[in-house]
């Protein structure tokens, strides 16, 4: 078994945010081998579900690891390799020696499928499920092959959908460790789906219990999360079929977590310190919190990594010379993420209420936005909004979001996007499409104080309404000035030397380590 030893350096600050003038001096604990002729470097094998927010933030941890001393193996997808490929070229995955990239097959899609749209969320986390241990299993054991040019694997990281990798690390004998892409209260929520099946709460008795006011019966004996109603918890819920795919996979995967070796979690503990008590009290597994992980990377003085992404989109980058011609906060930035869906009534009565408001946007629409069909905006529409509108595809929303011209965000409340808007100081216009977004949704709105919610009946005189009042009303001001307030917050726990860092150490001499 190998075993090493944590030596700590000082490392000279290369390059920090351009927006932090102040010179640091970064002190890491950084993990090499006792033999110094051996290649004993700890490895981390990163995979997370393949979809694009999943993504995002286990890169986003794989680039701290690899700053703490590891040698990271970070696997995609084979359709999504495909796609990146397409999208943004080999260069976004050159990666360095000791950070490189891995695929498998997902056992849902063929080498000939070429699509840019999103897979099937259902079909896919069944598929990863089903047939993606073995390939898994092999890249590892070739990872470990002394030709292999790479240390032996050390540990998994995996996403907390994928709890196929837990009989993958028994038979290995190495730890697994699974990140949460969510946030900490969905995942919560996602641990008590048991329990609110045995108290008969849910599934719902027939599809009226969607419109007589059932969801808003309040849920009060889940720690952490007092008097949430049960139109907040995961829309995985809102089902009669006690047979749901995802209803019952998000159940079971929440309580395989028991078997991880640990659970860490992109936020920072000022802002879901009642909810991480609460899990970890729950959860046979130590929990971390090490986020935003979005910002990490910000404070990592190696800068080659930089380029590095997974974008399974051609990103835009012209929006930000538009941008950089705004006055300060005075453009909405509108994005739905990569899997929401709207159908057509929706998009238009989105598309009136952007126009009506008279304000400047930002507006990605996703070539498989609209239901069964194009994206399409009527004539007129495009008239009205041409002097003061950019429309594209795909951008860097981490870039956009921290430009200031950016003054606001009509988001679906994904955790990546909720957390980058977040670290922006951004306050946001809430439209949660599923998964956990609605509960994300109800923090954002009741508990944090920065978001605002449309409502699941799009109407373009409430999405009008709201842009105003976001954009120059009263409630605007305030929710911004608590945006910038959690900003703070989150660069004080995610700057070096703070609690994001300290627990990313304990993660690795507790866990990996040991």
């Amino acid at each position: 078994m190998v075993r090493f030893r944590t030596t700590r350096i000082t490392v000279k600050n290369k390059g920090t945010r351009s927006n932090n003038s102040s010179a640091q001096t970064l002190l890491s604990s950084r993990y090499t081998e006792i033999d110094p002729m051996a290649n004993t470097k700890p490895h981390a094998v990163c995979f997370p579900l393949p979809i694009q927010g999943h993504i995002n933030g286990m890169l986003h941890f794989s680039k701290a690891l690899h700053f703490m001393g590891f040698h990271i193996t970070f696997v995609n997808s084979e359709f999504n390799h495909r796609r990146v490929l397409r999208n943004a070229g080999l260069a976004s995955l050159a990666g360095l020696p000791d950070f490189r990239f891995a695929t498998i097959p997902d056992g849902l899609s063929s080498p000939k499928d070429d699509t840019d749209k999103s897979q099937d969320l259902a079909a896919l986390c069944v598929s990863t499920k089903r047939h993606c241990a073995s390939p898994l299993r092999d890249l590892i054991k070739a990872l470990n092959d002394p030709c292999s040019g790479g240390p032996p694997v050390s540990c998994v990281i995996s996403d907390f959908f994928t709890s196929f990798t837990l009989a993958v690390t028994a038979e290995l004998s190495i730890p697994s460790i699974f990140f949460c892409s969510a946030s900490a209260t969905g995942f919560l929520s996602a641990v008590y789906l048991e329990e609110l099946k045995q108290r008969s709460i849910i599934p719902l008795k027939g599809e009226e219990d969607l419109t007589n006011g059932y969801l808003h019966a309040v849920i009060d004996w889940i720690p952490g999360m007092p008097n949430i109603r049960l139109k907040d918890l995961p829309s995985f819920i809102r089902t009669a079929n006690p047979h749901d795919v995802m209803l019952n996979f998000c159940s079971e995967e929440a309580r395989a977590s028991c078997g991880a070796s640990a659970v860490i979690f992109n936020t920072f503990h000022d802002l879901e310190a009642p909810v991480i008590e609460a899990l970890s009290s729950v959860l046979v597994p130590p929990v971390y919190d090490i986020g935003p992980v979005s910002l990490l990377s910000e404070y990592i003085p190696n800068r080659d990594l930089l380029g590095v992404g997974v974008s399974l989109w051609k990103e835009d980058s012209s929006c930000i010379e538009w941008l950089d011609e705004k006055d300060r906060g005075s453009v909405l930035y509108v994005n739905y993420g990569s899997i929401a869906v709207l159908t057509n009534d929706q998009f238009i009565e989105f598309a009136w209420g952007l126009a009506n408001s008279g304000c400047e946007f930002l507006w990605v629409i996703r070539p498989d936005l609209v239901e069964g069909e194009n994206a399409l905006l009527p004539p007129e529409f495009a008239t009205e909004i041409k002097p003061r509108s950019f429309i594209t595809n795909w951008c860097t929303q981490k870039e956009v979001l921290s430009h200031p011209a950016i003054g606001g965000f009509l988001t679906h409340c994904g955790w990546n996007s909720t957390m980058e808007s977040m670290c922006a100081g951004v306050p946001m216009i809430c439209w949660p499409f599923f998964a956990d977004q609605q509960t994300n949704c109800r923090f954002l709105c009741s508990e944090w104080g920065i978001g605002i919610e449309i409502g699941e009946d799009v109407k373009r005189e409430k999405v009008e309404r709201l842009i105003e009042e976001l954009m120059g009303g009263q409630k605007g001001k305030e929710m911004k000035r608590k945006a910038l307030e959690w900003k703070a917050r989150a660069v004080k726990a995610a700057s070096i030397g703070g609690v994001s860092w300290i627990n990313l150490d304990r993660v690795i001499k507790e866990v990996i380590m040991k």
